[in-house]
């Protein structure tokens, strides 16, 4: 098999001569079909007889061959598209491409067949072994390596001084100095105030200037000169001290890269910037209109929703906002029209959240399904301390008048009572400070008369990207929710940066050594905007099956850490002691998928061909281990061109440094199948028969 680096900078004509002294059969066999027909029925034939023909990879080229010709319904795009892939190569085999729109193929789409075919003759895929996953992870450093804590320390004395002199030149606001103060009273204070959430959001960098200066001025002047334009256009800067201190000013001392563009804007962000779509449709409703997946709801931005069983509420307050603004953000759509954004007075909540507060509830209370609620935003705990008790106070008073009304519901005609709630936060990993002990009461609280009435999953979800993210301040924080019997879950977005090899897997080493358990590994979501971002979803199906397989559990060992965590005193020390006991070097817990527009998380994919450009075209069906609406369960495979081509991605993570010889076997991975929910996140059974009706729906 030839090398990646290699084969990824060849030309056109240099991959013409390789194909046809690679597969000498397949030039001939084009060359004698004189019609396109001809060519799919010959290429049939060839595979049928090949010693390969039950391989995978034949069944990936008869997929080719089935859907080329075909015309289909581009999702995301909401643009019908022919799919040509045979026929493109049927014409560059034989020299006829004429130059036209369609027939402009690029080296991308060579090499991904090429690989194919390459794949049909060898079809054996080498996987690497625990040994190596455990190498490629070590290359991965930990915010709580003493080495990182130290130039962590370095990068907060400095940004502290530099957040002195903003106060001094400031002469107004909370945060002043008496007069008088010394030079080590003022940073003595300062390094105090660093602790208090509110003083880091008020502090926050805000444009371009700014981040540079609290990243000691390292960034180039190209990089200023897309964050200045991004400015120019409008997309908002919001960076915490904290945060950027994380950040590596030397650009060399440790890879942080996975967090580093979660700061710094991509071009093609930029550039797509007030021309970005939406990509999750559903959320776009209007009152008395089904959304995309058939539910009613009572407004257009406070309840989003697309299965039976969970809502999203989102509050009118800073709950709306963030710690930080990522730059894979879907919201980036919402941006454009100015919402969403970081001015947090004017997101304080009015009198009218409390009358809106009860409006929604009723919704739920009246819904037939519902049992699980996600409080996000924005972010959930970026709400005060006074607006989340009530959110969760309104929460419990709903659920319990729900469980009260099934007393006069006959068996059978019983509503689904309430057993999840969950907060939806990124404050873990950009303001651990703000896990305060009034935050901490309101949790305990809660969890303890919740869990009368029928609660019995208590889960922050937050979202770590990487374990430079894990610090000594974000450990404290873990530790502090975990002893209020809340239990800590973890998603990631499969960003280029955070796919390479060893990165995830040590971040879920990382995670479950804090007494957190992985959820959700996304692949990123979007259009143009997101290309810098984009790992193809074969790099997350060969992430599962070549590191990730190493954390799997057999089903004695998924019982027995189900039984851990509902009798666990102390999560944080047994988790440990679960992965020791077992020989693990990580917990397999979370599913890798990709958020579909309108249907839900799904990696049921097959591809189904290849756009001129090298793109792969995917046929994903959505996930039937779970409910959905009738909408979506009455629907047909869906396509999805991916945002780039395999060979691209793999160019991209050899300017990484990566070696993308490492990743070879990454074009066999050419259809998914989504993972089952992991037990612990099953919802328990109710020990009473719910009624089938759907409220709150409309086909």
């Amino acid at each position: 098999m030839k090398k990646q680096t290699d084969i990824l900078v060849l030309t056109i004509a240099q991959l013409k001569k390789l194909f046809c002294r690679q597969f000498p059969a397949l030039a001939d066999l084009a060359k004698e079909s004189g019609t396109i027909e001809k060519f799919r029925e010959n290429l049939e034939n060839y595979i049928a007889r090949h010693p390969h023909h039950d391989s995978n990879a034949a069944s990936a080229l008869r997929r080719l061959i089935k859907s080329d010709g075909t015309s289909v319904h581009e999702l995301s795009t909401e643009k019908d598209l022919e799919i040509r892939t045979i026929t493109l190569l049927w014409k560059w085999l034989r020299g006829t491409l004429n130059g036209a729109p369609g027939d402009a193929i690029n080296t991308d789409f060579i090499l991904e067949l090429y690989h194919q075919f390459e794949l049909l003759e060898k079809p054996e895929v080498l996987k690497p072994t625990e040994t190596k996953v455990i190498n490629w992870m070590r290359k991965w450093k930990s915010g709580l390596s003493p080495r990182l804590v130290h130039i962590r320390e370095e990068n907060k004395e400095r940004i502290i001084r530099i957040l002195m002199a903003k106060i001094e030149n400031k002469h107004s606001g909370k945060y002043v100095f008496p007069e008088g103060s010394t030079y080590m009273a003022k940073f003595s204070m300062v390094e105090k105030w660093w602790n208090d959430y509110h003083f880091q959001l008020a502090m926050a960098a805000r444009n371009p200037s700014d981040v540079n200066l609290l990243l000691n001025n390292s960034l180039s002047e190209e990089t200023m000169t897309l964050l200045k334009e991004a400015r120019r256009k409008g997309i908002p800067t919001f960076a915490t001290p904290y945060y950027l201190s994380l950040l590596d000013v030397s650009n060399q001392a440790f890879n942080d890269l996975a967090i580093r563009n979660y700061v710094i804007y991509s071009k093609e962000l930029v550039n797509t910037f007030l021309n970005i779509v939406a990509w999750e449709r559903e959320d776009q409703v209007e009152p008395g209109t089904p959304n995309a997946a058939g539910w009613l709801l009572p407004n257009h931005n406070n309840i989003h929703r697309r299965y039976p069983d969970v809502a999203i509420l989102i509050p009118d307050s800073i709950g709306r906002s963030c710690g930080g603004l990522c730059a894979p953000c879907q919201r980036m759509y919402d941006f454009q029209n100015q919402h969403l954004n970081f001015e947090l007075e004017q997101l304080k909540p009015h009198v009218t959240w409390n009358k809106k507060l009860r409006r929604l509830m009723h919704y739920f209370e009246k819904d037939t399904q519902l049992r699980d609620i996600l409080i996000t935003g924005g972010d959930a705990l970026m709400s005060q301390n006074k607006t989340l008790r009530n959110m969760l106070d309104a929460v419990y008073k709903m659920a319990l008048r729900k469980k009260k009304a099934n007393n006069k519901r006959p068996n059978g005609k019983k509503y689904a009572e309430m057993q999840r709630i969950r907060l939806g936060s990124r404050l873990l990993a950009y303001l651990p400070m703000r896990v305060d002990d009034e935050l901490l009461d309101i949790l305990r609280e809660f969890r303890e008369k919740a869990s009368k009435i029928g609660f019995s999953q208590f889960i922050i979800q937050t979202h770590f990207e990487s374990p430079l993210e894990l610090t000594l301040e974000a450990k404290r924080a873990i530790k502090k929710i975990l002893s209020t019997g809340w239990t800590i879950t973890n998603q990631l977005v499969f960003t280029v940066a955070a796919s390479r090899r060893g990165h995830t897997a040590r971040l879920r080493r990382k995670l479950n050594k804090l007494g957190v358990i992985c959820y959700y590994t996304f692949t990123v979501k979007g259009f143009e905007e997101n290309y810098a971002l984009f790992a193809p979803n074969c790099r997350s199906i060969q992430e599962r099956e070549e590191e990730k397989v190493f954390g799997r559990l057999a089903p004695e060992q998924e019982e027995a850490l189900c039984d851990l965590f509902e009798k666990s005193d102390n999560i944080y020390k047994d988790l440990k002691g679960f992965m020791k006991e077992h020989n693990l070097p990580f917990l397999a817990t979370d599913r890798n998928m990709l958020n579909l527009p309108a249907i839900g998380k799904s990696m049921t994919f097959a591809m189904a061909g290849i756009t001129p450009q090298g793109k792969r075209i995917l046929s994903f069906d959505h996930d039937r281990t779970r409910m959905h609406s009738p909408v979506i369960d009455k629907m047909d495979d869906v396509y999805i061109v991916e945002n780039k081509s395999v060979a691209a991605y793999l160019r991209q993570l050899g300017e990484m440094g990566e070696n993308p010889n490492d990743y070879a076997s990454i074009w066999s991975y050419t259809t998914g199948q989504t993972e089952p929910c992991f037990k612990i996140f099953e919802y328990p059974c109710f020990d009473f028969i719910t009624t089938s009706e759907l409220t709150h729906f409309r086909m």
